[in-house]
């Protein structure tokens, strides 16, 4: 069984403050064990917040992020770390999805990535995001997310 290398890492295993926005969150990576491989690699995130750029107000959001490997895996506490800073972060829902995703294909180059943004209601509407590099890869199982459309009272 192959074992990750951990070695460039800067967070793991230590404290590692809270980064104040995601300008300044370090995104960190590891070899994937198995490069070569097509699976599917799922995180999700159901207490995501950033905050209203016009009110200040903050908004919330649960984020399921997909991805198949090519030869880097994004190592955990740095995402979640990453997630975080938009705590105190100003954007729209849709630069915040969009802009996650495209940080994490930048860093990764992945073979396939989606992510979808579920986006609880703010002014009675809610907003969901998604976005994914193509179509995934031909004979790779990808659930479905699981999170089921706004239903409100109805």
């Amino acid at each position: 069984m192959p074992k990750t290398d951990v070695s460039g890492l800067t967070q793991l295993g230590q404290h590692t403050d809270i980064p104040t926005s995601p300008e300044t969150a370090v995104l960190e990576r590891v070899p994937s064990g198995n490069a070569g491989t097509h699976f599917v690699v799922r995180f999700t995130a159901p207490e995501f917040t950033s905050l209203c750029p016009m009110t200040g107000q903050p908004d919330f959001a649960h984020i399921v992020i997909d991805y198949v490997p090519r030869e880097w895996l994004v190592e955990s506490k740095s995402l979640k770390l990453y997630l975080t800073s938009f705590r105190n972060h100003g954007a729209f829902h849709e630069d915040c999805s969009v802009g996650i995703a495209k940080k994490l294909v930048e860093l990764l180059d992945p073979v396939w990535l989606r992510i979808g943004a579920y986006w609880y209601p703010r002014g009675g509407i809610p907003i969901d995001v998604f976005w994914q590099t193509g179509p995934a890869p031909e004979g790779v199982w990808v659930p479905d997310q699981g999170v089921p459309a706004y239903r409100g009272r109805g």
